[in-house]
């Protein structure tokens, strides 16, 4: 192996992803997936801080994106409405492909680990909806409120997206999942 290997981290991703569907992402070891990858254990440690942290390599990336994309939605939207238009415009498959990450949700969904680890990187999410408010003037406290609502709203589509594969259209997905959270919120109003 030589000093440095181009695509190494792609590599290292692929590798780790279809170890922990072979053998369980517990008894997976960082040394299997190195070797699987043809790089150095040393290489993975530069990659990634443990084996946890493989599923959502691009997850800080793709908080930078959202908080950037909730920044430059159109400015009479009120919160919720830019973080929607915010997701409308995200390259979902920026970070592999639908069936890529539909196979990587498979991992997680087997894993406690996994499952919980993937609850902070959503967490993660919401700080980047909060923070991209926060750069249009909104309100902290409301910010929150509706960065927490957006997840949800993030959260639905998403998994529609994974799971219904007919379903090409991403924005409408969002758009589906907003409508029904505001109905939602309706049925209690009026309760």
């Amino acid at each position: 192996m030589g000093r440095w290997e181009p695509g190494s981290r792609e590599r290292l991703r692929s590798a780790a992803i279809e170890l922990f569907s072979e053998k369980g992402f517990e008894q997976t070891t960082v040394e299997e997936i190195a070797d699987r990858a043809g790089v150095t254990k040393r290489t993975f440690f530069r990659h990634f801080a443990d084996k946890r942290e493989v599923p959502f390599a691009d997850t800080t990336q793709l908080e930078q994106s959202i908080a950037d994309a909730v920044t430059r939605a159109p400015a009479r939207l009120p919160p919720l409405e830019a973080i929607a238009v915010a997701l409308t415009t995200l390259d979902w498959e920026a970070i592999g492909t639908r069936e890529a990450q539909r196979h990587r949700q498979l991992v997680i969904a087997d894993s406690p680990e996994l499952t919980e680890r993937e609850l902070v990187k959503y967490n993660g999410f919401a700080a980047a909806f909060a923070d991209g408010l926060g750069r249009r003037g909104v309100e902290a406290d409301t910010g929150i409120l509706a960065a927490q609502a957006g997840l949800a709203v993030f959260r639905t589509a998403y998994r529609r997206w994974l799971d219904e594969p007919d379903h090409q259209d991403i924005a409408a997905l969002v758009r589906t999942a907003l409508a029904e959270l505001r109905a939602l919120v309706t049925a209690v109003s009026a309760s």
